[in-house]
């Protein structure tokens, strides 16, 4: 693969593959049809990832241990053609494997028999009745019909689509995997018969069913209750993706910015003069950006104009004349037009000329793009940053649906420290406060019913905000808060699939190319060699053991004389060949890395060595790949290297640019153990300022002066609870006070982060509520609250997160304290004391430990 998968795609691939291992275990021995599905929200990578299964299917993966199929075929069905030549390219951008193997099945397409190591790309209209390809398909799909019913084939043409299906299926050298993109789509039943992909999921006829299937979408339950109905087809487990973990990993924007009039009235030009603003202003943000930046490309803004299904001449000119007005500079052939007739737009002296979805992300020179619904079904368009729609109140799906194209992420990173680049903004001129309310829900959880086919929600961590205010850095607070907060230590979450060599060599060689650590590649090739040495002498008898295993094959023989009598067995040993050896010595690269093996082999060799002597080093490699102990010791060492190494280079990686330092964020996630890594103070953010009630009313925040982050004003909007309103008034009220933050309550590096364990064991994050800033009898200090409900089922874990926290980084902290209230009195427990975190450590019940002696009065 040319990309790195995410930590939550790495995850998704390896179940697929497990899926479609067990399919194809299952069809070749018993003839069993299976199917199952991998759901992901929108923007979650389902191409790339798919990109990743195909290319461990075809070729093998020592990453995901997984076989290589010498007989798979895979069949890539949607119902539309731009689709499959925009997956298509992904395809072949995100896999050097894949580019030559991926084909588009066109009108003209002659194969008898689809070819092993291939993707074939076919799309619904193919399999019309119309269509070349299916012309002479009539006696395979209706073996009744009569003569008179029969459509021949074309005379170019020896067979048809269906006869190259059936000749694959019954090849019993192939397996035919169909993937269905976008699988949601289709699958509604029409009236009394199949859909086209029903009939090519369960064949029909003398066409046979397809073995494997494999769904994608965001949206799969249509899809899954389709197949459910179907007879004879085992469901493997589905494989969803967390669209939490997909919201943290930076992939999507974080907020999405509702604009709406406050009263009733003829908005729309109103509204599109602020899109206009607001497209320009995002123009010259993110040109500032790429100036401080130096190594980023420019992000070109684009603004989306949403029209309804029939727009009149009147509106279409008098949205160009309001953009024109208000953008003088902007050129005319700026404007392009995505509507479903596929052809240039001439309306008022106007050419809008027509563009297809999937060109419009690289044609820079569109910064206004006319559209009309949701454009086509997986299309996206990351630097798509502002939508003004026109479609009326009663259509949120179709808006929901164009908003979910645009939540992309432009550089495919989040900016640190800048809400306002990791949003989008949506003008509605026909919506009230109560039906926009709808938007945001489906924003923010995604589709509200079963007949939704569009999917945006983000998960934990997405925001759907109306009208809020900016936010800047506080210019009253002195430059040694901001010092503080910067100094702070937060920790990583732990992953699942954590390789720690792969990291330790991955991070030498990003220190190496950034010039952080010179020679840092060798450095850390030279430190792994002697441990592997060191462990490989002191386990010399389980590597001799070892080795043997690698240098024979045992077997068994079993006779029997003919006519009966009993089965004699006697045991064999021969000499591995060389290609037992090299399968033998890629167990170890899965084991140690392909880089750890390689250079251990060049370790071994001495530099006048002869081919027995690499032989050799071969052989000394796969025996030791094979000892648990020495690759579990390695793995700690290389462990330990990476958090040492990590650690000593902070700050010189902090003069790096943010898409250098994205690179050091995922290292650093690919922690097995809570890993320090820093805080970056916000530079531009937003907030509401109002709260609106479901009927539509609305009432001003309350604001609170001295958080970090302000409006031009001094002030901070933020609705509190009583137990957060409580804390701030007792910490705003102490001698020394300076300053507040509210911690960020989702996975951005503005957002201090604690790790516990839940009860699955599982790793998750923490985020306090409070840090405030006091001046100390030594400078600017920080106080951690935060104030937790002891009867949640979460209050322990968290308390013991917190413990571990507080023994490792209290000393960086005035107070760390945990606040709750128990009996209509607020108590407190101070973590930095060591008695309150030994009974943490072992009590069960947090709010009997909020009642005992070890807490106190909260004032």
């Amino acid at each position: 693969m040319r990309y790195t998968l995410k930590d939550y795609q790495t995850e998704a691939v390896g179940a697929v593959l497990r899926n479609l291992m067990q399919g194809k275990d299952m069809y070749q021995r018993y003839g069993s049809l299976s199917q199952f599905s991998l759901s992901a929200t929108t923007g979650a990578g389902k191409t790339v990832m798919a990109a990743a299964v195909i290319e461990a299917l075809i070729s093998g993966s020592d990453e995901f241990d997984f076989p290589a199929d010498p007989g798979a075929v895979v069949l890539w069905f949607s119902d539309d053609p731009s689709l499959n030549e925009q997956s298509r390219a992904r395809m072949q951008a995100a896999s050097s494997e894949l580019d030559w193997r991926l084909k588009l099945i066109t009108n003209d397409f002659r194969e008898t028999s689809f070819r092993p190591g291939h993707v074939y790309f076919l799309n619904t209209q193919k399999l019309s009745k119309t269509s070349n390809l299916v012309k002479g398909a009539g006696a395979r799909l209706d073996p009744t019909a009569t003569i008179d019913e029969l459509t021949p084939a074309p005379d170019e043409m020896q067979s048809n689509i269906y006869d190259t299906i059936i000749n694959t299926i019954e090849n019993r050298e192939l397996t035919l995997y169909l993937v269905l993109d976008e699988a949601h789509r289709g699958m509604k039943p029409q009236r009394d018969r199949s859909t086209i992909v029903q009939r090519l999921i369960n064949g029909q006829g003398q066409v046979p069913p397809i073995p494997i299937v494999f769904g994608i979408s965001a949206t799969v339950e249509r899809f899954e209750q389709a197949m459910r109905s179907v007879t004879g087809r085992t469901a493997l487990p589905s494989v969803e993706v967390d669209s939490t973990l997909v919201q943290a990993s930076g992939l999507l924007k974080d907020d999405i910015v509702l604009s709406i009039p406050a009263e009733t009235g003829a908005f729309d030009t109103v509204l599109l003069r602020r899109a206009v603003d607001k497209i320009r202003e995002a123009g010259r943000a993110w040109d500032a950006y790429t100036r401080e930046q130096e190594e980023v490309d420019s992000v070109v803004p684009l603004l989306v104009v949403q029209m309804a299904d029939k727009p009149s001449d009147e509106t279409l000119v008098r949205s160009i004349d309001t953009i024109l007005e208000s953008w003088p500079e902007l050129d005319h052939g700026a404007i392009a037009n995505v509507f479903g007739e596929h052809q240039d737009l001439k309306v008022g002296g106007y050419t809008i000329p027509y563009i297809e979805p999937q060109r419009v992300q690289d044609s820079t020179h569109v910064r206004v793009l006319i559209a009309k619904s949701a454009i086509s079904t997986g299309w996206d368009c990351p630097r798509a940053e502002v939508l003004v729609s026109f479609r009326p109140a009663s259509d949120p799906t179709n808006i929901t649906q164009l908003l979910g194209r645009m939540i992309r992420t432009p550089l495919a990173r989040r900016i640190p420290g800048n809400e306002v680049l990791n949003s989008v903004d949506c003008m509605l001129p026909y919506f009230d406060r109560t039906t926009a309310m709808r938007v945001a829900e489906m924003l923010m959880h995604g589709a509200t019913s079963k007949d939704d086919e569009g999917d945006s929600g983000g998960g934990e961590g997405r925001r759907v905000l109306f009208d809020p205010v900016l936010l800047n850095p506080n210019p009253d607070l002195p430059a040694e808060v901001w010092e503080k907060f910067e100094s702070l230590p937060t920790v990583t979450i732990p992953k699942h699939r954590s390789k720690p060599i792969k990291r330790f060599t991955a991070l030498a060689a990003a220190l190496a190319k950034d010039k952080v650590v010179d020679q840092a590649l060798k450095r850390a090739h030279d430190e792994l060699n002697n441990v592997v040495a060191s462990r490989a002498m002191q386990y010399k008898a389980q590597v001799d053991r070892a080795r043997e295993d690698v240098l024979t094959m045992s077997g068994e023989e079993l006779r029997a004389r003919l006519g009966g009598g009993l089965w004699v067995n006697s045991s064999f040993d021969l000499a591995a060949d060389t290609r037992a050896i090299t399968e033998a010595y890629k167990v170890a690269e899965r084991h140690l890395s392909p880089a750890l093996c390689s250079s251990y082999v060049d370790y071994l060799v001495p530099e006048d060595a002869i081919e027995d002597d690499l032989l050799e080093a071969y052989i000394e490699v796969a025996a030791i790949g094979l000892v648990p102990d020495i690759v579990a010791s390695v793995e700690a060492e290389a462990d330990r290297l990476a958090r040492s190494w990590l650690t000593d280079t902070r700050v010189d990686r902090k003069n790096l640019s943010d898409e250098k330092q994205a690179e050091y964020d995922r290292l650093e996630g690919m922690s097995t153990e809570p890993e320090r890594i820093t805080l970056v103070s916000p530079k531009t953010g937003q907030a509401e300022a109002k709260v609106r009630e479901a009927d539509g009313t609305e009432t001003d925040l309350p604001v609170y002066r001295d958080h970090l982050m302000v409006t031009d004003t001094g002030d901070y909007p933020v609705e509190l609870n009583s137990w957060e309103r409580h804390v701030f008034a007792s910490e705003s009220d102490r001698n020394g006070f300076v300053g507040w933050w509210r911690n960020p309550d989702r996975a951005v590096k503005e957002s201090l982060a604690i790790a516990y364990m839940d009860g699955s064991r599982n790793w998750k994050a923490l985020r306090p509520d409070f840090i405030f800033f006091a001046e100390g009898q030594n400078g600017i200090v920080a106080d951690l609250v935060d104030p937790h409900g002891h009867h949640l089922a979460d209050a322990i874990p968290k308390l013991r997160g917190l413990a571990e926290f507080a023994e490792q980084y209290g000393a960086e902290f005035r107070r760390i304290e945990s606040v709750a209230e128990t009996n209509g009195v607020y108590r407190v427990l101070d973590l930095k004391r060591d008695q309150v975190r030994e009974a943490i450590r072992s009590v069960h019940d947090a709010k009997a430990l909020y009642q005992s002696d070890l807490a106190s009065d909260y004032r």
